[in-house]
């Protein structure tokens, strides 16, 4: 058995991770998150744990991370450098090795010709921190899975193929429930997708933008 803790738990894709590990595994979860009130209906599961905590706080994520296995992280958002940062820290503090995080597409330069221009404008405020982000990840020394999504969608599909940090972006658009089916298929075999970068997209949605933009 597994004990797996996922940071950020409250967002899209890391509740439809949840609900596959605990449907489908017997693995156990330590969900940290702010306002953890949000998903009290885990309460009384007993293969949960539910932590209100503050991702900036190394030392919380030290101690909640204490007997886990792997380490998931869902964060985002213009400070998300140092938000890894801190969970970095934290990891090596408790000598975890197992880190699989989400990260974007555009964090390697990786998207070509007009959608990479438009995604370089539509996000801009956001790709200088998942860039530092994956710079601190690739140099810390952990195992480490990080997977750029196309630009998420809440279609009810499983469809998806993957390109290699160093291989040209793929497509514009990817559902949420297929980047969890990725993450979920590497936290069960944790042994799969080591120090990659793994870009995820529908396959057939090439274009200047995403069709719902």
């Amino acid at each position: 058995m597994t004990k797996i803790m996922i940071i950020g738990a409250y967002g899209k894709t890391a509740q439809l991770l949840t609900e596959r590990l605990l449907s489908e595994t017997q693995n156990d979860l330590i969900l940290f998150l702010r306002k953890a009130e949000r998903l009290n209906k885990y309460t009384n599961n007993k293969r949960v744990q539910l932590i209100d905590g503050d991702v900036l706080d190394t030392e919380q994520l030290y101690t909640a991370m204490a007997d886990v296995d792997l380490v998931y992280s869902n964060l985002g958002g213009i400070n998300l450098a140092e938000q890894i940062q801190s969970v970095l820290d934290a990891m090596k503090n408790a000598n975890k090795q197992r880190f699989v995080y989400i990260s974007s597409l555009g964090a390697h330069h990786e998207v070509p010709g007009n959608f990479g221009k438009w995604n370089e404008q539509a996000i801009a405020a956001y790709l200088p921190g998942f860039r530092a982000a994956a710079k601190l990840v690739a140099e810390s020394g952990l195992q480490y899975t990080e997977v750029r999504p196309a630009w998420l969608t809440n279609t009810d599909e499983v469809d998806y193929e993957t390109t290699q940090g160093s291989e040209p972006f793929k497509g514009t658009e990817v559902s949420r429930k297929s980047v969890a089916d990725f993450v979920f298929k590497v936290v069960t075999d944790p042994k799969t997708h080591l120090n990659e970068s793994v870009g995820l997209n529908k396959p057939n949605t090439d274009g200047d933008k995403p069709s719902f933009m």
